[in-house]
Order: C-alpha cells, then sequence, then structure tokens
C-alpha cells in the first residue's frame, strides 16, 4: 500500500503553519518543537532518534527518491508535500534539500541522565559553547567516538537549533544529552557518580596523549574564546593537545575530536 501524501496548495494552510518562516522561528523558539533538515538527519530522526515527529513537509520533485525513508515515518504522522514556490513562501527562504520535519523536545532531566548510564562511560560536559556549527560539530565527534551522553551549561547554545542539528548529521537527536545550571553543579553531579573529569585547554597540565581512560571519564570543554575559567581549571585535573609552538589553539570542536578519540580509544 502506498502511502498517503497530502498536497498543500496554500501558503496559508493552518495544517503546515509550523513550517512558516523558519529563520525567524528559529531566533524565538517554536514552543517545544525543532526542526530536523535534510534527508541524513530524518533517517536518523525515524530510524534511531530518541524523539519524535508531529509530520514531515517535502518538496514534490524529492518524493520520488525518497521511498525508503518515507516507509519508515510512522502511519501517525501527517506527510505533506508541495511544489518548490509553495513550499519556499512557507519557509520563508529558498529550501533546497526540501525535507523537513517537526520534531517534539521532550523534557530532560540532567540528574536522572546521569544516573542512567552504564558503570562504564564517557561523557562530554559543555560549558559556554555558543557558536552552532560547534555545537552540531561536538555532537557528531560524541557519537563517533562511543560518548554516551553530552551535559551542558544553561548558557550553551541549543543542540536541538535547525542548523546545530544539519551540522550533526543528525547526532544531536541520537546522543543523550541534559542541562545544568552552570560549571559548578554539572561538575558536581559527575563526580557524586565516580566520573573522572577532566578540563581540557591549551594551558592544560597534561598532555591529553599521556592521560589514561577510566570507566567513568567526562571530558570538559570551554567556549572558543574565553575558555574554562581560572577557578575551574584550578579544582579540576587538566590536559591539552600539544601542537605546533608557534600556535597555541584549535577549534573546540577540532579540539574535541582528538581528546575524544584519545579517550575512546583508552
Amino acid at each position: 500500500m502506498t502511502r498517503p501524501l497530502i498536497r498543500i496548495e496554500d501558503i496559508d494552510d493552518p495544517r503546515i503553519a509550523a513550517y512558516r518562516n523558519i529563520r525567524e522561528r528559529d531566533l524565538v523558539g517554536r514552543e517545544g518543537r525543532f526542526i530536523a533538515e535534510g534527508r541524513v538527519v530524518l533517517n536518523v530522526l525515524f530510524s534511531t532518534s530518541r524523539f519524535s515527529a508531529e509530520s514531515v513537509f517535502l518538496r514534490d520533485n524529492r518524493v520520488a527518491g525518497l521511498g525508503e525513508l518515507i516507509t519508515h515515518i510512522p502511519e501517525d504522522v501527517p506527510v505533506y508535500v508541495a511544489d518548490g514556490s509553495v513550499m519556499d513562501g512557507i519557509a520563508g527562504f529558498e529550501m533546497h534539500r526540501g525535507v523537513v520535519a517537526i520534531g517534539r523536545k521532550p523534557a530532560t532531566d540532567g540528574a536522572g541522565l546521569l544516573d542512567s548510564l552504564p558503570r562504564e562511560a564517557l561523557v562530554v560536559a559543555l560549558s559556554g559553547i555558543a557558536n552552532h556549527d560547534n555545537m552540531g560539530s561536538i555532537f557528531r565527534n560524541a557519537a563517533s567516538f562511543g560518548a554516551a551522553a553530552v551535559l551542558l551549561t544553561e548558557d550553551c547554545c541549543d543542540p536541538l537549533y535547525r542548523k546545530a542539528i544539519r551540522v550533526s548529521v543528525g547526532a544531536a537527536l541520537k546522543v543523550p544529552f541534559a542541562r545544568f545550571p552552570d560549571v559548578d553543579t554539572l561538575a558536581a553531579s559527575l563526580i557524586e557518580r565516580d566520573f573522572s573529569l577532566l578540563a581540557l585547554s591549551p594551558r592544560g597540565a597534561l598532555d591529553i596523549a599521556d592521560v589514561s581512560r577510566a570507566d567513568r571519564h567526562a571530558l570538559l570543554l570551554g567556549s572558543e574564546g574565553h575558555g574554562l575559567s581560572e577557578e575551574v581549571m584550578e579544582r579540576l585535573p587538566t590536559a591539552r593537545i600539544d601542537m605546533a609552538a608557534d600556535f597555541d589553539s584549535l577549534n573546540v570542536a577540532a579540539a574535541s575530536a582528538i581528546a575524544l578519540h584519545r579517550l575512546w580509544r583508552g
């Protein structure tokens, strides 16, 4: 049986209101919703994601090549289609990919997430990460190197922002995450649960290559501009990534990949 598709011909159709003016609404929030965009991301959403979807919206000239994806969409999730001009009018810009969905953000509990982790676990802890490209890349690295969770302070940007999800190639939908009020609360919660917490910074005491992996290990990363505070660096074990003498730092996402690979290999 062929999956029924719902044709949209009016940009003011109330059934697709959640897709209207996507860029502007990314900035002000979506009342507990998020936008998943692109074939790869939707494949994650409907296969290994922890999130549910409200609906899917496709450009009609993409439908023929999305047969396998469409079969994975639950029957209770409506699939809307429109031609390019209607879809672009609804979104507010030219939707080249023409494959989007609305997902639902569940409530998250940091303590509950930590308590659910296995005895052996590698987690990523983030403080002050405000760039969506970096956030998406860190989630992609976390998924690549087996991180069980990503923990964020409240001043981090949203991993479910449209661009962050896209850059993560869907990893932000797959790797569990939760927020904590501040870095002190986050660190205390990890230490209470026997995690060895390692702060990564160009000023770190140890070369990351010399760090031995613990059963429970947490890698703490700070913002690319300010990094981690001196207070945090003084209280926690620290590590650095050695590099050429005439250059002092890496992009935080690149640094996360190197450090996570080291801890993953153990």
